[in-house]
């Protein structure tokens, strides 16, 4: 015990590191599970309040917002999301000043946090207009306006009735995130790959991807039970509100 802690003690020491601060690990050094979590719960917890806002605009009164989300979202849809990741990876670096470096990992987050609202945005307006009108009225007979509205009685009924929606999107972009393998991210499915190509770990190809299938399974499962989970205790408490 007493070797164990002369040994490792050093590490915590503020003089040890440079600066008195702990190294930084360059982004190409990030890799496997722990950057598809990132890349995943980053993207998408920017993402959905940029989808809030898309499907409040497309339903907006004023024709020249709402006709800028339409154009947007339909726009974004029909863009296959490599598409964008290769912008991200080409043509995105042309557009900062000469000098300047864009990472990688940043590049490809900020294109994917542009492309995946427009998915999501379907699924709040159909909560939106799942919502009756009488809702609105009654809020604007209390002296309540557009923006209190829907923070306080539109938006929490209508993601409610989205939850199995949402749940489904965000499962199927945690998938996605594989595709970050094309533009040379070392993603989960880019590690599995590279552990089956090593050389002391030859005659397990298939091992390798069957365990990043498991993975991602074990993920996606838990993320479906937990929106049954979600949806039940929701359901619970608006019947013993009173």
């Amino acid at each position: 015990m007493c070797s164990f802690r002369s040994r490792f003690s050093r590490y915590f020491r503020s003089d040890f590191w440079p600066a008195g601060r702990s190294p930084t690990v360059p982004s190409n050094q990030w890799g496997g599970l722990a950057v598809t979590l990132f890349v995943w719960s980053v993207c998408f917890g920017l993402a959905t309040p940029l989808a809030i806002l898309l499907a409040l605009a497309r339903r907006s009164s004023m024709g020249g917002v709402r006709t800028l989300a339409v154009v947007f979202i339909e726009l974004t849809r029909g863009t296959p999301i490599v598409a964008m990741l290769y912008v991200a990876m080409l043509i995105l670096p042309m557009a900062v000043p000469n000098g300047q470096i864009v990472d990688k990992n940043v590049r490809a987050m900020i294109m994917i946090t542009l492309f995946w609202p427009a998915y999501v945005a379907e699924v709040v307006r159909a909560g939106l207009q799942a919502i009756p009108a009488g809702q609105s009225e009654a809020a604007a007979a209390l002296g309540l306006g557009y923006w209190r509205t829907m923070q306080l009685v539109i938006l929490p009924q209508a993601l409610r009735f989205v939850i199995p929606g949402m749940v489904n999107l965000a499962i199927g972009f945690l998938l996605a995130t594989s595709l970050l393998a094309v533009i040379g991210i070392f993603d989960l499915l880019n590690a599995a790959r590279s552990s089956a190509t090593d050389p002391q770990w030859l005659g397990y190809y298939n091992e390798a991807y069957l365990f990043a299938a498991l993975i991602y399974f074990v993920l996606c499962f838990g993320g479906s039970r937990y929106s049954l989970w979600l949806e039940k205790y929701l359901r619970r408490r608006i019947v013993t509100e009173p």
